[in-house]
């Protein structure tokens, strides 16, 4: 082989080992690449780590926020729920004052008392009215109704059907349609049979 053809063997092998080189990476280079792959992604999985555990925080925050708020709301409640029936009673605990005030004068007509009287008592029903407030009144002859009415006493009637309402003795009242407290009345019942003619009829047969 002459000079010329070894040298350009060799070159030629010189430039398909630069070749491989340049095509093909090394194991090492493979490795570093993977592991800067993975710190990468490990960097990325920690900032999302991160920002999840900072929307958790401020989550919580909120959450412990509105419970406060709800409390402190719920206590509100409890401690002002008559705030609003207050207000519609004090007008009428000022009229029963100006009564009182008016009745302590020795020159006041006794008809103004009455009329002040009904007065305030038509305030006082005016405001259990809007807070859902009712009276039980039955009449004379009403049916004894047990859900709204307490029977104090029966009294005998010889007109009146048993069990019907003779006389109320104390007006009942609801609240929202449940019974608060009773009317108690006095209801009537059958007469008890006469048996006087009875007894003379039993005298007479012992007798004979």
């Amino acid at each position: 082989m002459s000079g010329d053809e070894a040298k350009s063997g060799a070159n030629a092998h010189l430039s398909s080992s630069q070749e491989t080189e340049i095509g093909e990476a090394t194991p090492l280079e493979t490795l570093l690449s993977e592991r800067d792959q993975a710190l990468q992604e490990l960097t990325q999985a920690q900032a999302k780590q991160a920002d999840t555990w900072d929307q958790l925080l401020r989550l919580r925050a909120e959450m412990d926020n509105v419970r406060k708020r709800n409390s402190k709301d719920l206590e509100d409640a409890h401690k002002f729920a008559l705030e609003r029936f207050v207000q519609e009673l004090l007008p009428v605990r000022d009229s029963m004052e100006m009564g009182l005030n008016a009745a302590s004068v020795e020159t006041t007509d006794i008809l103004k008392i009455k009329e002040g009287t009904e007065l305030t008592l038509r305030m006082l029903a005016t405001a259990l009215e809007k807070f859902g407030v009712s009276v039980v009144d039955p009449q004379p002859g009403d049916r004894l109704n047990p859900q709204f009415h307490q029977a104090m006493m029966s009294q005998e009637h010889a007109s009146a059907v048993p069990n019907s309402i003779l006389q109320v003795m104390q007006k009942g009242f609801t609240l929202n349609e449940r019974l608060v407290r009773p009317a108690l009345v006095i209801v009537a019942k059958a007469p008890a049979a006469d048996t006087s003619h009875l007894d003379a009829h039993d005298a007479s047969s012992v007798d004979e």
